[in-house]
């Protein structure tokens, strides 16, 4: 064949592989089209961890690429949260997000490396979570009320454990401290399990920790449960009151944990990751979370957007009240 006809016909041809290639990255039908990074900016073995390794394998199991867990610990999260915002939006870098590093961090930071209202895509919040307010057994408090007359009666001798300042721990415990009036020692770590090991080891007093990670520590008798942090009382620790209802009326707050995206994300490719995660919320995911201690949450990415901007304005209140000096 002459070598001019052969030009002829390879060419178009590599012409219509680009093109149909171009297409599949286009289209949501032909996402993902290689292995997705989904980044949790704190260390294996905590709550959003657990839940990123479970959406994660439901995702790949409905779209055909592994959805690879990779752990950026460190600054209470805003670490891996930077990572993603400056990740290419093609939806093969993903965030499994929390309040400490997008929505408490504008308030207790006084810069950050990115804006989280303009710099990530929400695609769908998965959950919400209580923390549990336990203290290590040493501890001679068996109700909220008598942990609050240690609290005062003990002005900076208990320490507390937190995945970093800023994270809901944190919160959690200056939310109290504001309204008993106590004075009680923070100590952040990169993230719970580091902080759950020395609350273990006595190393410190108590933590609000998460309710998933709380949940087998409590059952083990290894740390003692006095209170949920939630408005309403958690289905795992059903026989423990609420912050509220041991006597700090009003005292509310909780973590959430959503997908998110870099700035840029397409948006058939969010669309198209909240339907398969609205999917599974309903059916066996919604039945693990809720036995973790989560409560199932969902929505539209819009409603994920509306999420973000109350709670960053529910953080600025908390810190505020709680005169916590920015970093």
């Amino acid at each position: 064949m002459p070598p001019t006809v052969v030009r002829r016909l390879v060419l178009p041809a590599a012409l219509c592989a680009a093109i149909a290639g171009s297409t599949a990255l286009a289209q949501p039908a032909g996402y993902p089209v290689r292995p997705v990074r989904v980044i949790v900016a704190f260390p294996a073995g905590g709550s959003i961890d657990m839940v990123a390794r479970l959406a994660g394998q439901r995702l790949a199991d409905t779209l055909g690429q592994p959805f690879v867990i990779d752990n950026r610990a460190g600054a209470a999260g805003i670490i891996g949260t930077d990572a993603v915002v400056r990740a290419q939006p093609d939806g093969h870098t993903l965030l499994m997000g929390s309040a400490s590093a997008i929505t408490s961090a504008p308030s207790v930071y006084a810069k950050l490396p990115y804006d989280p209202l303009r710099d990530l895509t929400p695609i769908v919040l998965v959950a919400n979570q209580p923390n549990v307010l336990i203290v290590h057994p040493s501890v001679p408090a068996r109700t909220v009320k008598e942990f609050i007359a240690l609290a005062r009666g003990n002005p900076g001798k208990l320490n507390y454990g937190s995945s970093g300042i800023g994270a809901t721990q944190h919160m959690s415990a200056e939310l109290f401290a504001m309204m008993t009036d106590s004075r009680i020692v923070h100590v952040p770590y990169k993230g719970g399990p580091p902080a759950m090991a020395d609350l273990l080891g006595g190393q410190i007093d108590f933590m609000f920790d998460t309710a998933p990670s709380s949940v087998p520590m409590v059952k083990a008798r290894k740390v003692r449960a006095l209170a949920v942090t939630s408005r309403e009382r958690s289905k795992v620790f059903a026989d423990l009151p609420t912050m509220d209802e041991a006597g700090l009326k009003g005292f509310e707050l909780r973590g959430w944990i959503g997908l998110m995206g870099p700035p840029g994300t397409p948006q058939e490719i969010v669309t198209r990751l909240n339907a398969e995660v609205q999917k599974m919320l309903a059916a066996d995911l919604r039945t693990r979370l809720l036995e973790l201690g989560l409560d199932v949450a969902g929505g539209t990415p819009q409603d994920f957007a509306a999420f973000l901007r109350a709670d960053i304005a529910r953080y600025a209140a908390i810190v505020k009240a709680a005169r916590i000096p920015p970093q």
